[in-house]
């Protein structure tokens, strides 16, 4: 079997290799940057941007299945610095798949798909996609889903995977991005506290990505959406307090209240603007309403068509985050 990770130089990416390999499949990679250490590990690596079909097509040549994971990290930037690695990149990757005679795709997307500025408890993939979009980011995943989820057939076999807010050894952006806040003295929990959210440790995602790719050929999970967590939701703040104690951090306990969280991340967001600046401003409306309000979801559908069940616990999954992150001298 011959399989192509796009973002294989990735958070997710890396993880998934790891098990494409243990399973003696031949893997190639596909991103921006050189990743040497992948090539030690006798992956065969391409480089090339999302937005350049011939570079896609020429990394899908030869391979039998796609497993899209690439996107743009961060919630901040212009309209087509989203659009064109994740819509655009998507579309090439399923006229590249096509293209190939590639016969099954498993895409990376995100509960983010299904925003809408309200809180969710416990909802399933009935959901239709969002809308009152706040940020790029989520809008232009949403338009991703579809199209690739639209692209679905006889020929090419697709599903998709929401996996929400992705934590584990190797993290580059959740938790270090929550760890030099917390440094600096700017991390207040926003809303009441109470906010309870899915989160997903990175190993369990990665096997999420085998279970869709297995399932994919009886034609039970092809042409859909499934939301991927640990299948249990945290109390947000008293998690992050979790990570934060071992490391020697002071617990989070100071409190903004949603509507000023709001305000703020509006201010930023125009600030931002008019500076054109493109890194992450300290707040946005979008962060915002994610602190504060609940949204976990009902990963009984995963379970049922994919046979996904996660196979690290949460106790397991924070003891090897907490090491890594001291091992990075990120504490």
């Amino acid at each position: 079997m011959k399989v192509l990770v796009t973002g294989g130089g990735g958070f997710v990416g890396r993880h998934l290799i790891d098990r494409l390999l243990a399973r003696g499949y031949s893997v190639r990679s596909f991103g921006r940057a050189a990743q040497p250490d992948l090539e030690a590990q006798g992956v065969e690596c391409h480089r090339g941007d999302l937005a350049d079909a011939g570079a896609v097509a020429s990394a899908c040549a030869g391979m039998d299945a796609v497993f899209h994971v690439a996107a743009k990290a961060g919630i901040w930037g212009s309209w087509g610095s989203f659009y064109q690695p994740t819509v655009e990149g998507a579309r090439n990757v399923v006229t590249a798949s096509r293209q190939h005679g590639i016969g099954r795709l498993v895409h990376t997307s995100t509960p983010s798909v299904v925003f809408n500025r309200e809180a969710f408890r416990g909802a399933d993939e009935s959901l239709p996609y969002g809308s009152r979009w706040l940020c790029h980011y989520a809008h232009t995943k949403a338009i991703a889903e579809k199209e690739t989820l639209a692209a679905n057939g006889a020929d090419l076999q697709v599903v998709a995977l929401r996996p929400h807010l992705v934590f584990g050894p190797g993290d580059p952006h959740l938790l270090p991005r929550v760890l030099e806040k917390a440094r600096a003295g700017r991390l207040r929990i926003v809303g009441d506290g109470h906010s309870r959210v899915d989160v997903s440790y990175v190993g369990n995602v990665a096997d999420a990505h085998l279970n869709a790719f297995d399932a994919l050929p009886s034609g039970k999970a092809a042409g859909k959406a499934y939301f991927i967590s640990q299948g249990e939701p945290v109390s947000l703040w008293p998690w992050i307090n979790d990570v934060l104690e071992p490391l020697g951090r002071q617990p989070i306990t100071a409190t903004v209240p949603l509507p000023l969280a709001y305000g703020v991340g509006a201010l930023c967001e125009n600030l931002w603007k008019l500076l054109r600046r493109t890194d992450d401003p300290p707040m946005t409306r979008f962060v915002a309403v994610e602190l504060a309000k609940d949204h976990y979801f009902d990963i009984g559908a995963a379970r049922r068509d994919l046979g996904y069940q996660p196979q690290t616990d949460m106790a397991t999954a924070l003891e090897k985050t907490v090491a890594d992150l001291r091992e990075r001298g990120l504490a």
